[in-house]
């Protein structure tokens, strides 16, 4: 079963992430204090298809073909100013080619959910399965598993729990940094968060947060082709003007400021006789 990210449907409800189907990554950073070493895994993820293979890297240092989900991972020596290779992780993926695994994308909205906890979001959560890694008895299944919060909602829950996750902190004012991850932002107003990566059930997970728009039950088709080019700029009808007519333009004037826009000169001034 593939994935269809115009059409992520469960109990008659569907949502389309099909804009956010472009590689995001994400970093998680484990400390290895007092070592002056630190791990660093950069999660990359394509919903929609999978990843491209980067050009002039070595076919050891990146996921198989198929993967949609692949972690990197890199030993960084603080003290020998050096980075080390240590392992391409792939974490889901379609990897029937190869004689493995499929993605199986298994889909649960929030509203309809059993859990409790659940209904009190909008969204859906995605699972994506993957492969064993590594090979032999040491070696783990992979999956991972997003979950697409409605970013007005989950933003306006942030605000009222805010003082809650204040008093997360100790009295000593001291949290605890040894594991960290990041932020990135969508390129469409919304933001993926890494949250963790652990064994689960003898299944090694990789949890990570949405927060976007298109997660939103509300949300209707199209709403984003009606926000972008329903009317004209200013430096657009200025072009237009002296390109396209241009007897009826106002000549230049030394005395009037001009922008070179493109390869046309715009002027600043009004005509007068």
């Amino acid at each position: 079963m593939n994935l269809d990210c115009s059409d992520i449907r469960d109990n008659k409800q569907s949502f389309d992430i099909s804009a956010l189907g472009s590689p995001i990554s994400v970093m998680a950073s484990e400390d290895h204090s007092p070592s002056p070493t630190m791990t660093n895994t950069t999660f990359t993820i394509d919903i929609c298809k999978p990843l491209r293979k980067a050009k002039g890297i070595p076919k050891e240092e990146d996921c198989p073909n198929g993967s949609r989900v692949c972690g990197i991972q890199r030993l960084i020596n603080t003290f020998e100013n050096s980075t080390t290779f240590e392992a391409a992780i792939p974490i889901a993926g379609q990897y029937t080619l190869h004689g493995g695994t499929e993605l199986d994308p298994q889909i649960t909205r929030f509203k309809t959910s059993a859990s409790p906890s659940d209904r009190e979001k909008e969204g859906f959560r995605l699972q994506l399965h993957g492969q064993k890694y590594p090979n032999g008895k040491n070696g783990a299944m992979h999956r991972a598993v997003i979950e697409f919060l409605c970013q007005d909602k989950a933003e306006e829950k942030g605000e009222r729990d805010l003082g809650a996750r204040n008093n997360d902190v100790d009295d000593a004012g001291e949290e605890d940094h040894s594991a960290s991850g990041e932020v990135a932002h969508d390129g469409h107003g919304g933001t993926l968060k890494y949250k963790d990566f652990a064994l689960v059930d003898g299944t090694k997970v990789l949890s990570l947060e949405w927060l976007t728009k298109y997660a939103c039950e509300n949300l209707k088709r199209g709403d984003d082709s009606k926000a972008k080019g329903s009317h004209w700029g200013f430096f657009t009808w200025l072009i237009i003007m002296y390109v396209v007519l241009p007897d009826s333009a106002p000549p230049f004037s030394p005395s009037c400021p001009h922008l070179r826009y493109l390869n046309y000169h715009v002027s600043l001034c009004s005509h007068a006789d």
